[in-house]
């Protein structure tokens, strides 16, 4: 078998070493160009490193282990693995039946421009994938702001740490989101002051917190979490509820599933997903149904 490992950062080839008990295993580090002579690629690192390799990972079509040793493993814990551990499981399950093989979507965002006519079209910017979680507003302002921390304390809670202050400062914005129903007709889903809209692949995002409970990686949609316009400290107080999923039992949270969405917001605003700047607003977001192949326990 020939195997390529991907190193995020502070990874090594150290990271390797447990995978590499068997000698017939032809393995090359970095990102390979071509899938003629590879049967599967391992990912050290968490989802800023996933992330960035999702374009090339796609057009390669291979098979992929994550190995959860970023500072934010929520992709991994999406799969069920949730320590190198787990991952080395997954890797010998593989290595004796390769049955362990999970084809699963991925999400697609199109930066728009809007013309006075009110049409959107796309851009000239490539298309981005994202594999948990894109989102705008508080989502999008805490993970800039968690990205400038320490990687240790990122990987220990930092995107809590830095949401509980934002909240007092953040303010509602203007956002209009629309789905397009199956004639291609867009129709408003949401058009609110909004504090944060999240479209997720998966359910957990942020060090652990279901903002979409009922995702699921295979079904060909995202799920759109929307919080409306709400008093900065009942959010503080909705805060904790999020790591359970009952923050959708509150009336200023708007809850649906869209194939193919579009968000507009007054001005520009930042859109992230897995915790790194993909472009603004306007933006059309959707899916690519079976883009990737992970390896589950």
């Amino acid at each position: 078998m020939r195997a390529a490992a991907i190193f995020g950062l502070g990874c090594s080839p150290k990271n390797l070493k447990a995978f590499q008990t068997d000698e017939t295993i032809d393995w090359r580090v970095g990102v390979p160009s071509a899938t003629d002579q590879l049967d599967i690629i391992l990912l050290f690192g968490g989802d800023g490193t996933m992330h960035r390799q999702l374009s090339q990972l796609v057009k390669l079509k291979l098979p992929v282990l994550i190995v959860p040793v970023g500072s934010g493993n929520d992709f991994a814990r999406a799969l069920g693995i949730r320590g190198v551990r787990d991952s080395l499981a997954a890797w010998q399950r593989f290595c004796g039946e390769q049955n362990n093989v999970r084809a699963i979507d991925l999400g697609v965002i199109t930066p728009v421009s809007l013309e006075d006519a009110g049409m959107a079209r796309a851009t000239d910017e490539p298309p981005r994938y994202f594999c948990s979680v894109a989102g705008i507003g508080l989502d999008a302002e805490v993970s800039c702001l968690a990205n400038k921390l320490p990687r240790w304390l990122r990987r220990h809670g930092g995107y809590a740490l830095t949401l509980a202050p934002t909240i007092f400062r953040f303010a509602p914005f203007p956002t209009k989101i629309m789905t397009a129903d199956d004639a291609g007709i867009w129709v408003v889903r949401s058009n609110q002051p909004t504090i944060l809209a999240a479209f997720a692949n998966t359910s957990v995002y942020g060090g652990g917190m279901k903002i979409a409970p009922h995702a699921q990686m295979d079904d060909g949609h995202l799920d759109v979490c929307v919080i409306g316009g709400i008093d900065p400290f009942k959010l503080a107080c909705m805060f904790p509820t999020v790591y359970f999923g009952r923050h959708l039992r509150l009336p200023e949270v708007g809850y649906f599933q869209a194939a193919r969405l579009r968000v507009e917001t007054e001005a520009p605003l930042e859109i992230y997903a897995d915790g790194e700047y993909v472009c603004r607003t306007p933006a059309e977001i959707g899916v690519h149904g079976g883009a990737l192949k992970m390896l589950t326990l």
